[in-house]
């Protein structure tokens, strides 16, 4: 998109973007939420998408395009290019023809024959840790100023702010799943064993340490199997 935008324009539009994310409550509306403004709001982004990084793999979040995912996989394949860059150095990433982009060769070559000439990489950061990169992507040369770049580093930290509360929130629902889980399975053996919550908890536990599995799933499997055998009886 080549549109360029007031400063008063900016401070409307972002802080609807600001709303818009706090509204949304599961990764993915989110994640499509912000490429969507990326490719709205950003002159010169043709194509959007978030590279999440995932132990030393890329995957692709909420592309624009498929050439966006069939980029991002090529990342993960050659273990070289922008998004990898943003969070190794990082810092920012720009590219003004990938045509003549010798950072990462095999990358540029597959870009150019996609027919994208241009990138801005943005690294996607909390203080814990990185959480990926927003790439935006233009279809001709030189297209990306320092606009771009500033539009471009707020809405990456609108992204970090809002994939970090989603991610916190993802661990919080994981701890409260995992306590109820357990919770469940205690039930189970002081209903089978006569024991109080203390001794049923002392057998969980021996069991997970004996059998090296982690406590929660030891809880899971005994609930699986009381509920496997009532399904089975009725």
């Amino acid at each position: 998109m080549d549109t360029h935008h007031t400063g008063d324009d900016l401070v409307h539009l972002l802080g609807s973007l600001a709303v818009e994310l706090e509204g949304h409550s599961d990764p993915e509306s989110v994640l499509h939420e912000i490429v969507a403004s990326s490719v709205r709001l950003v002159p010169g982004a043709r194509w959007a998408g978030i590279s999440l990084l995932e132990k030393d793999r890329v995957q692709s979040g909420a592309p624009t395009d498929p050439v966006v995912a069939e980029l991002d996989e090529m990342q993960s394949v050659l273990d070289e290019g922008p998004c990898l860059s943003a969070l190794r150095e990082q810092r920012t990433v720009k590219v003004d023809d990938m045509a003549t982009e010798d950072r990462w060769p095999n990358f540029a070559a597959a870009a150019v024959d996609r027919g994208v000439r241009s990138l801005l990489s943005f690294r996607l950061f909390v203080r814990r840790g990185n959480l990926g990169a927003l790439n935006l992507y233009g279809g001709e040369t030189n297209v990306f100023d320092d606009e771009s770049i500033l539009i471009g580093e707020v809405l990456a930290q609108h992204a970090s702010v809002a994939l970090a509360r989603l991610n916190s929130e993802a661990r919080f629902q994981k701890a409260l799943d995992s306590r109820d889980i357990i919770g469940q399975a205690k039930g189970l053996l002081m209903q089978r064993n006569g024991v109080d919550g203390l001794h049923a908890f002392r057998m969980l536990l021996k069991v997970s340490q004996e059998s090296h599995t982690k406590l929660v799933d030891v809880a899971r499997w005994l609930v699986d199997s009381h509920e496997s055998r009532i399904s089975k009886a009725g």
